[in-house]
């Protein structure tokens, strides 16, 4: 793989440009790569969606005969060092496996499930002792594993956990108490990492098993989605873990469990960007089949805008995917050995902000192409003979996986306003150099990196209009943040897309530059919507004019040509092929 710069840090994009050799793309896959994406759609298409309706009535020895499966060819151990028995592999592969599977829902949320948050933190903050008796275990696919953090009164807000674990009068074990909702795999799990409060102060993670006395589990939810994935209770009634399942250090579960989360975030955005190109193309090939008043409505032009829009969307959250991956491989490479939990959790917070765009693009990319998608199928696509009626049901979990799309919105800003007030990022150096280059006379000529440079600076000019109205009380104030999350989403997603594009114009660049320009100008309709927003609400009306003339002017300089006649080149090129590929 191809090694991105180590000289930067996290969430650097929202303030300084990078260059087209700093990201990883698709275009740079590996061999390994190559056969790692094999392997799974052959198992994908072969094993998971013959049985689909079967999954979807909640045929749960199914889902773990496919589990099992997925395990005997490396599927399920990806991510586990190959001295226990998995394959080690790098976190490309990690995306790969993970967007693949997302196209299968229920069944993928399963196996993403497993391989990520039941796992990872076995594989990063286990013992050698705990890693020796459970990763091989896991990466084969002989244990299942579910992870419990929600409680009825602790969701996003993690830490607010009621569950308790008191150490027994013989200190041989720890007793837990509470209950955990929504479990994924629950039914048929092996290992639970479960969150409780060392006496109701500490919290910590702990390894327990599914015959541990004491735990017990509740009916299966009635779910709207998802159905081929078991979500339940799991109750501790005066549970007995041995002390030595303490998993890490007493009072350090939140290091454990956010961190893991943000690969769980980083996981959620591959499945979801593989779910939208299942989803697409699903579209394409009923469309180009079903006819209406004598044509096929594929040849319609405005089923061509809907595909390009959605084709755009999908190539820049695939774009955005594996520069994350890339950034998280070249932050985590050398963890597996290390005993220092600090440091573990130091490298996987790293790119935090990156993950959480991850999950939020990815999840709302998918929404919106199955929504497209399904009416693009007309009624048909309302019926549960077609695949696409359960992709529309099972699509809107992924807004509430892995902390809401609000909560991971605040996280965004966040990073940028602490980096500020610690004094490592000159946050009003930065906010000044934007206005003095907004204030600047534009070029007769402007390209798309330009435009990735406006964005950028009118981020920083909003960021510095929010910070001087709200000061260190900033984030208290939501509303304000979110717009911020807003505009640095689609700055991320855009720069992604344009490097990809700038990186490979020897490779079919131009459908790239078509896919690239029409996302851009969708993004800097948006920027500009979320910006005025954020102005109309902060300044006074004399100030309010200036900056929105001073966004607006720069945001609408921009012109790529013919979007008209660009998204059915991108609608053509989507047909001949009928399915995403660039």
């Amino acid at each position: 793989m191809t090694q991105t710069r180590s000289s930067r840090s996290g969430a650097d994009f929202l303030y300084q440009s990078s260059v087209p050799e700093d990201i990883f793309t698709p275009e740079d896959f590996t061999d390994e790569h190559k056969m790692i994406a094999k392997t799974a759609h052959q198992f994908v298409t072969k094993e998971v969606e013959a049985h689909r309706e079967t999954i979807e009535n909640q045929d749960f020895d199914r889902v773990v005969t496919l589990l099992k499966k997925a395990g005997e060819l490396g599927l399920l151990g990806h991510s586990i060092p190959e001295k226990y028995g998995g394959l080690g592999l790098d976190k490309i592969s990690k995306g790969i496996v993970g967007e693949v599977v997302g196209r299968t829902s229920g069944y993928g949320v399963a196996q993403s499930n497993h391989t990520c948050i039941a796992t990872l933190p076995i594989t990063h903050f286990g013992s050698n002792e705990q890693k020796d008796k459970y990763l091989p275990k896991l990466a084969s696919g002989e244990y299942l594993g579910a992870y419990c953090l929600t409680e009825p009164n602790a969701g996003s807000d993690a830490l607010a956990s009621q569950t308790t674990a008191v150490l027994n009068s013989e200190g041989t074990h720890y007793i837990l108490n509470g209950t955990k909702l929504y479990i994924t795999n629950a039914v048929f799990s092996d290992t639970f990492i479960v969150y409780a409060k060392i006496d109701g102060k500490h919290f910590s993670a702990f390894i327990v098993e599914k015959d541990f006395p004491g735990l017990s589990l509740g009916p299966e939810e009635k779910k709207m989605g998802i159905k081929g994935s078991s979500t339940r209770s799991v109750i501790l009634e005066d549970c007995q873990v041995p002390i030595d399942h303490l998993l890490g250090e007493v009072g350090k579960g939140h290091v454990i469990a956010l961190n893991v989360l943000n690969l769980g975030r980083f996981n959620l955005g591959s499945a979801c960007t593989g779910g939208a190109k299942h989803a697409l193309n699903l579209a394409l090939q009923h469309t180009n089949e079903r006819k209406q008043f004598g044509q096929t409505i594929a040849s319609f032009t405005a089923t061509q805008e809907k595909v390009a829009v959605m084709m755009a969307r999908i190539y820049a959250s695939e774009s955005l995917q594996y520069r994350t991956a890339s950034l998280l491989e070249e932050a985590m490479k050398d963890l597996y050995d290390e005993e220092d939990h600090r440091i573990v959790g130091k490298q996987m917070m790293e790119y935090a902000v990156e993950c959480a765009i991850c999950k939020v693009f990815g999840s709302e990319t998918l929404d919106q192409v199955v929504d497209e998608s399904l009416q693009l199928h007309g009624g048909a696509g309302f019926i549960q003979e077609y695949p696409i009626e359960q992709m529309y049901r099972d699509s809107r979990i992924n807004r509430i996986f892995e902390g809401t799309n609000e909560v991971n919105r605040l996280l965004i800003p966040g990073n940028l306003l602490k980096k500020a007030l610690k004094g490592e990022v000159a946050l009003e150096e930065l906010v000044e150099k934007a206005k003095r280059e907004l204030s600047s006379k534009g070029k007769d000529s402007l390209t798309e990196e330009d435009a990735i440079r406006s964005i950028r600076n009118v981020f920083l000019l909003c960021v510095g209009v929010a910070f001087e109205k709200h000061g260190e009380e900033l984030m208290k104030h939501q509303e304000s943040v979110i717009k911020l999350a807003n505009i640095a989403i689609m700055l991320y997603a855009a720069e992604s897309s344009v490097l990809r594009a700038v990186k490979h114009t020897q490779r079919d660049h131009h459908i790239k530059t078509a896919l690239t320009r029409t996302f851009l100008e969708e993004a800097l309709l948006q920027v500009e919507a979320s910006a005025r927003k954020l102005i109309m609400s902060l300044l006074p009306t004399r100030e309010k004019s200036e900056v929105l003339n001073l966004i607006i002017r720069e945001l609408s300089s921009y012109d790529f040509g013919s979007s008209l006649e660009r998204n059915r080149e991108i609608a053509k090129h989507s047909y001949n092929n009928l399915k995403y590929e660039v």
